[in-house]
């Protein structure tokens, strides 16, 4: 039975209970994760650690709730502010700073929404007409939202179908998104494309930079030929980009950037009649917590853009280096067009059975490329699994640099071993976006999926 001790322990007794319980992760400082810890790599890495775990405890009481008691956080949200739009050719940008990208989804559907009551209060039954590629937190905020998230599917290249886009606009439309890049196969839409589609319907649009906003700048400083996707696009009213991605900031922290404040006005929450006085917020949560501001702030301040520059070198060289040993091994494949720092792979049968097809229909039982995910996994690595087809997904960082030839080693160990027993494609686990548990079927739908969320949260304790 597990409750609060009647005495309190000593800091030094449970912060070492804290430091034995992390010994049961997986090795994150080593690289044997992708997406889900972004990560500066060898002693820069450990000095960075420490200037996120002092910046954090500064302000680890501050509550950007109320601006004005903490005028000095709010100053540091505003410079990150105008550090990201000026990043995104937007020098007069606004926004705020929010807990991660599904926040700034969240706040940026529902200001789309409110500003449709405002401006087209007939709609009653609104949509958003979004790429099949989008984020599954579009998803959660039409769901929270009573918003229709109308998906297209997406062109031969993987990128959204602007054509096709324009022809699901119905009177019901309250805006546009597209994704620099979509994550599952780290591809940039068609974002001017995207941008002149809106402005021709009077559409707000919405730029999914969740991933790439904090490294596609810096990609293109780089050489790399990527289309412009940012406030350089008239089109584009508001983007979301995650500063604890490829900005190596702390955990939460994400931008939601808007091109004016006449576009953000949506976003903000009052109330007027509560006793208590009049409530304001610009986000989802309430209290703010300081921490991870100060974190924030002090990443940008400390990296500068000399630091990013070489950080995107980095992680371009150790995810073209896997590319190249994916493509040496015959039977796998390369998904999307390796413009990106995200790699996605799959088995050569699975784009035998046609890609698109495979876009439109659930992933198949006894998918190769999981029973190789599986074996991966058995060698130290975490493996984030895909369907859609079928597929394996690298979020590539500068720190995944020193381990390109291990994991390439291991991949290749793993396609061996099921070539040599494809009794292992029948014992697989199923692709579950964002959790590492194994899970036994491979035809989830939403009740079963459900079911197993609710058991692995549910007290397993007398």
């Amino acid at each position: 039975m597990i409750q609060i001790p009647e005495q309190g322990r000593s800091p030094d007794d449970v912060l070492a209970e804290l430091a034995a319980r992390a010994k049961a992760d997986t090795d994150w400082r080593g690289g044997r994760v992708f997406s889900l810890v972004y990560k500066l790599p060898g002693e820069r890495g450990h000095s960075h650690e420490r200037l996120l775990e002092r910046s954090h405890a500064l302000y680890a009481a501050g509550n950007l709730l109320n601006p004005m008691a903490f005028a000095s956080l709010k100053q540091m949200e505003s410079d990150l502010v105008e550090m990201s739009g000026r990043l995104m050719h937007c020098a007069g940008a606004v926004g705020t700073m929010t807990s991660g990208g599904t926040e700034s989804i969240l706040c940026a559907v529902a200001a789309y929404r409110d500003r449709a009551r405002r401006e087209r209060p007939w709609i009653r039954r609104p949509e958003l007409v979004v790429p099949q590629t989008i984020h599954p937190a579009f998803d959660k905020a039409g769901h929270y939202f009573g918003v229709r998230i109308r998906k297209v599917p997406v062109r031969d290249d993987l990128r959204a179908d602007p054509l096709a886009m324009a022809r699901a606009i119905s009177r019901n439309t309250i805006g546009l998104v597209g994704s620099a890049p979509q994550y599952p196969h780290g591809v940039v839409d068609p974002i001017a494309d995207l941008g002149a589609l809106a402005r021709s319907h009077g559409l707000p649009m919405h730029v999914d930079a969740c991933v790439g906003g904090f490294v596609l700048p810096w990609l293109e400083r780089l050489g790399r030929s990527i289309p412009q996707w940012d406030f350089r696009v008239p089109g584009v009213t508001s983007i979301s980009a995650d500063l604890h991605k490829y900005g190596y900031a702390g955990k939460g922290a994400s931008m939601l950037l808007w091109r004016s404040a006449e576009d953000m006005r949506h976003q903000f929450f009052v109330a007027t009649d509560f006793p208590g006085g009049v409530y304001a917020s610009p986000t989802m949560l309430g209290t703010r917590g300081g921490g991870p501001v100060a974190a924030a702030w002090a990443t940008l301040q400390s990296l500068g853009a000399s630091g990013y520059l070489e950080l995107a070198r980095e992680a371009l060289d150790a995810s073209d280096r896997l590319r190249a040993g994916i493509r040496r091994i015959p039977t796998l494949a390369l998904l999307g067009d390796g413009s990106t720092t995200l790699v996605a792979f799959t088995t050569v049968d699975e784009l035998d059975r046609s890609l698109l097809a495979r876009l439109r229909d659930l992933a198949g039982r006894g998918a190769p490329i999981y029973a190789i995910a599986d074996r991966l996994e058995t060698r130290g690595w975490t493996a984030d699994r895909q369907h859609r087809p079928p597929s394996l997904h690298l979020t590539v960082t500068a720190n995944h640099g020193d381990i390109v030839d291990d994991y390439l080693a291991d991949l290749a160990a793993s396609v061996d071993d099921v070539a040599r027993d494809p009794s292992l494609v029948r014992a697989g686990t199923a692709p579950v976006y964002g959790m590492a548990g194994k899970l036994p079927v491979r035809f989830l739908v939403r009740s079963r999926v459900r079911d197993v969320f609710a058991k692995m949260y549910a007290s397993n304790r007398p």
